[in-house]
């Protein structure tokens, strides 16, 4: 049968409703956090207040949950008969990625960090800031080398995914100044690269939240917010670039192809 806008967004319709279903029975908690968030009062984790353990069960469901939804939409950009049928895939393709990433890299919090970590799951063990960034692409369907995109200066690793002249760099900006700025961007997920760090930004209609796997006191994976985020205060050196929101990462997802690293 040929594809036609309204059949897709037919499909779609009911598949979020499945999805949110499958993420209440996760967890319990999964459907009031993306309630709160779209509300933009959501409360995110800070390092000290609440002590949060990492869960594994949720994250595997939510890994197998984005696997079919990227199944399905590949199939429906394959079949889609004209650029405004592809735009549109590309549309819900990024709105699966930025419900369900986040509630991914938060399954995360509360693993613990070490230079050299390696765990290839929330909680199995601990984890360096490259290592978080790159197993959680890797397992939202991306086909990349975690190992090698793991290894690679911050720069590299937006550089793989994003193109150069989409990389924004800020060098010596006073920082209430760029996260002002960081802030009035476009909401969805964003990688960031710092001097020697890197980390998701995720921009909410908040604020934005900063995840990462943070070395401080060897605290691990936590979720900051702008005033708790002292890794970007303290950079000088600061690389953005849209990860949900950038096409060809949106189409690399969809394609299923191998990526290779930027070294």
């Amino acid at each position: 049968m040929e594809l036609t806008d309204n059949n897709w967004r037919v499909k779609l319709a009911l598949k979020v409703i499945l999805g949110l279903m499958i993420l209440v029975s996760v967890g319990g908690s999964g459907w009031l956090i993306w309630q709160a968030e779209q509300r933009g009062v959501f409360e995110v984790w800070v390092t000290g207040k609440k002590k949060a353990e990492p869960n594994l069960g949720r994250y595997e469901v939510l890994v197998d949950e984005l696997k079919r939804w990227r199944e399905d939409l590949s199939e429906a950009y394959q079949e889609a008969g004209d650029t405004e049928q592809k735009l549109a895939v590309e549309h819900d393709a990024r709105v699966v990625l930025e419900m369900i990433l986040p509630e991914m890299m938060r399954c995360w919090i509360g693993t613990g960090y070490d230079f050299n970590g390696i765990a290839e799951k929330p909680g199995s063990g601990r984890i360096a800031c490259g290592y978080f960034v790159s197993t959680v692409i890797r397992d939202a369907g991306f086909k990349v080398n975690r190992y090698k995109l793991a290894q690679q200066p911050s720069e590299n690793i937006l550089r793989t995914f994003i193109e150069r002249e989409d990389c924004l760099l800020s060098v010596g900006k006073e920082f209430d100044a760029y996260a002002d700025w960081v802030e009035k961007m476009d909401k969805g997920i964003y990688l960031i690269g710092l001097d020697t760090h890197v980390g998701f930004i995720v921009n909410r209609q908040d604020g934005m939240g900063f995840i990462h796997s943070s070395g401080a006191k060897l605290v691990g994976v936590v979720e900051e917010s702008r005033d708790k985020a002292l890794a970007i205060q303290n950079s000088r050196w600061r690389m953005l670039g849209s990860f949900s929101g950038d096409p060809g990462v949106i189409r690399t997802w969809l394609d299923g192809k191998k990526i290779q690293v930027v070294k």
